[in-house]
């Protein structure tokens, strides 16, 4: 079993910046892909940025490349993501999620999810 625990987001002005974190315990492998969605009030659930914890293969979505950095500290079993040049349609309840396949991260099949952070970005 994979416990997600979600922490980082707040209240910010557009143009600024946010750094999440996701603290992973329990039966998390090397070779699990670690990713994060995030759903808007009234939206679908959406791709955000998913890696390996061992690196390399890390998969953005195109509305936050350039601008969102997925990073990991294998030591203390966490996940980052560090948005930048944050935008009011950035605002949405983000969460970690984990599995063995990155291919079932990146379509929302994943088997781990976090209870989620709120984002909220104000122009």
């Amino acid at each position: 079993q994979v416990q997600l625990v979600e922490s980082g987001g707040g209240l910010v002005q557009a143009g600024g910046s946010l750094r999440l974190s996701c603290a992973a315990s329990g039966r998390i492998f090397s070779t699990y892909y670690m990713g994060w969605f995030r759903q808007a009030p009234g939206k679908d659930r959406e791709f955000v940025a998913a890696a390996s914890w061992s690196g390399g293969g890390t998969e953005y979505a195109d509305s936050v490349k350039g601008r969102f950095t997925f990073s990991r500290d294998n030591a203390k079993n966490t996940a980052y993501l560090q948005m930048n040049s944050l935008k009011p349609e950035d605002t949405a309840l983000y969460y970690c999620v984990a599995d063995r396949y990155l291919i079932r991260v990146v379509t929302g099949e994943y088997d781990y999810w976090g209870q989620g952070t709120q984002v909220t970005v104000s122009s």
